[in-house]
């Protein structure tokens, strides 16, 4: 049975930071993409950063420069490190594993930006 689990979400304050973290109990784990979504309230939900396989990391226009998506193969992680957080990245936060048709989504992890 395929798991996505996200965890580290919370509340923080306008210009703090938090880390993501999503557990992925994939077999060939390190083959998949992974990707970070969010979704806010009355919004669709929004890719917020990918890394490849390779590790080439994609960044939303509205995140570049203050998160950082990496991986951890060994372990089957995938980490969203966020900065200088605003009230607008206030949303749920999903995990997204993708390998061509197949693809895998967590249940998400609420952030929360306020003071």
């Amino acid at each position: 049975q395929v798991q996505v689990v996200e965890s580290g979400g919370g509340l923080v304050q306008p210009g703090g930071s938090l880390r993501l973290s999503c557990a992925a109990s994939i077999w060939h784990f390190s083959i998949y993409a992974m990707e970070w979504h969010r979704q806010a309230p009355g919004k669709q939900r929004e890719l917020v950063a990918r890394i490849s396989s390779g590790g080439q990391t994609n960044y939303g226009d509205s995140v570049k420069g203050r998160f950082t998506i990496s991986r951890d193969n060994a372990k089957k992680l995938v980490y969203l490190q966020m900065d200088s957080l605003k009230s607008e990245d206030t949303a749920v936060y999903y995990c997204h594993a993708e390998k061509g048709a197949t693809d895998y989504w967590g249940q998400g992890t609420q952030v929360t930006v306020s003071s």
